[in-house]
């Protein structure tokens, strides 16, 4: 394989670009969706059996669009067309999920929307799994702490531009909060999606304009020996793949948690206000959205230090230290006097999410086989749904006989799982942490 050029900071921010618009929408879901669900009439017991649609689709969506995306080459190249088919899929639904119940004759709204929520979250990976795979692809080794930090600082600016909206347009822009019938979403959401799909489209575009691909014979091996020894058709996961599995469960089944939990949570614990039709209910849903804004722009801002961080200790140590702040910040919600002052674990918890996003691909990258960047990438995927499935079978069970239905309890529970994720993460032998220690 010939040696890959080091990008300028311009062409990695290009290249990663269409993630801020994916994230955009993602946002939108996470914030949004349980407080849609519900106003559809979903009950809060089983709000964790709908979000269980988007790590299924992921599941089974990222592999396949790995696998094909290593075997693709067209004008567009290798991973742009999947970036343009997954956006233009995933605007449509943002568009149609929170008119649900305009599309109801026979299906109940919640149905629907649980429905327009799997179809959002497959083409959401239908994009996502590619961009992964292209930083592998186009950066060399030394640079893909910095390609994928620089998709966390964008995945951050998308985020929180996505969780703040529907507040700024309810407040600063008078779009009404409030619903014209019970069981309507409110205007300021539903705008809300519509400029989520302008904007996912738009970034998109430009990362297919401005990015070029290597053409398939970059990658082909010098030594037709050396490909064989590789087992170049075959699927080998390497150790290192199989080491980060236990730190993905307990991290992603944390982050489940929260994204589910978190409004019916902070509705119940500071709003008193259990019924998801209540204003005090809308209002804690928008506050959501601000505080998720936090996270992720923490995470953003973050997201370039974490190399610099990952050189002097290395990534497993900023790693580690990463989740047990997230844990730390999690466990503090308990004790915490309002809402407004859960802007505090909220910062904690971006640091998280920022090394969460970054650290366990760029530990992973130079594990694996070039020329099957994308199907690895893929099946790594399943460290990430994996663990939401079991949190969405369980989830609401857990919450019903273990936690006295108190939503908050699946908040501090998710602080223990990250935490144990930080244990989890000394396991894992990262070459290049190997390398620094041999210098």
């Amino acid at each position: 394989m010939k040696q890959k050029p080091r990008l300028t900071f311009w062409q990695i921010w290009n290249m990663s670009f269409g993630f801020l618009g994916i994230q955009f929408g993602f946002a939108l879901q996470n914030a949004n969706a349980s407080r849609v669900l519900q106003t559809f009439g979903a009950d809060v017991h089983h709000l964790s059996w709908f979000w269980l649609v988007a790590p299924i689709t992921g599941m089974i969506v990222q592999p396949i669009i790995g696998y094909f995306s290593d075997k693709t080459w067209n004008r567009l190249g290798r991973r742009r067309p999947y970036f343009l088919t997954g956006a233009i899929l995933t605007s449509i639904a943002l568009i149609l999920m929170p008119n649900a119940p305009h599309l109801a004759t026979f299906i109940a709204p919640m149905f629907i929307g649980g429905g327009l929520l799997m179809i959002m979250d497959a083409s959401i990976n239908i994009s996502m799994e590619p961009f992964r795979a292209l930083v592998a692809d186009k950066l060399p080794e030394e640079q893909h702490t910095l390609g994928f930090s620089m998709q966390t600082l964008l995945i951050g600016i998308g985020a929180v531009v996505g969780s703040w909206l529907p507040y700024i347009l309810g407040n600063f822009f008078g779009i009404s909060k409030e619903a014209a019938h019970e069981g309507l979403v409110p205007p300021n959401v539903t705008v809300s999606f519509y400029f989520g799909a302008a904007v996912l489209l738009t970034t998109i575009i430009w990362t297919i304009s401005t990015t070029k691909e290597y053409p398939p014979d970059y990658y082909e091996e010098v030594s037709v020996k050396d490909e064989k020894s590789q087992g170049n058709k075959k699927i080998k996961i390497p150790r290192t793949m199989w080491q980060l599995l236990l730190v993905q469960f307990f991290s992603w089944f944390a982050l489940f948690s929260m994204w589910v939990f978190t409004t019916p949570a902070i509705a119940l614990h500071f709003y008193h206000s259990p019924d998801p039709n209540s204003a005090g209910y809308q209002e804690a849903g928008d506050w959501v959205g601000i505080l998720f804004g936090i996270y992720n722009g923490v995470s953003a801002i973050i997201a370039l230090s974490l190399p610099k961080v990952a050189n002097r200790i290395g990534r497993r140590a900023t790693h580690a230290a990463a989740l047990s702040i997230g844990g730390l910040s999690f466990l503090s919600f308990i004790i915490i006097p309002n809402a407004t002052l859960l802007i505090i674990p909220m910062i904690g918890i971006g640091i998280a999410w920022g090394s969460i996003l970054a650290m366990p691909y760029a530990m992973l990258a130079n594990s694996i086989p070039p020329k099957q960047m994308g199907i690895y990438m893929g099946l790594f995927n399943m460290s990430i749904t994996i663990p939401q499935i079991i949190n969405g079978i369980f989830g609401g069970l857990i919450l019903q006989y273990l936690f006295n239905d108190n939503p908050m309890n699946s908040i501090l529970m998710a602080g223990v799982f990250m935490i144990l994720g930080a244990g989890a993460t000394f396991l894992v032998q990262d070459k290049l942490d190997l390398k620094r220690k041999n210098r």
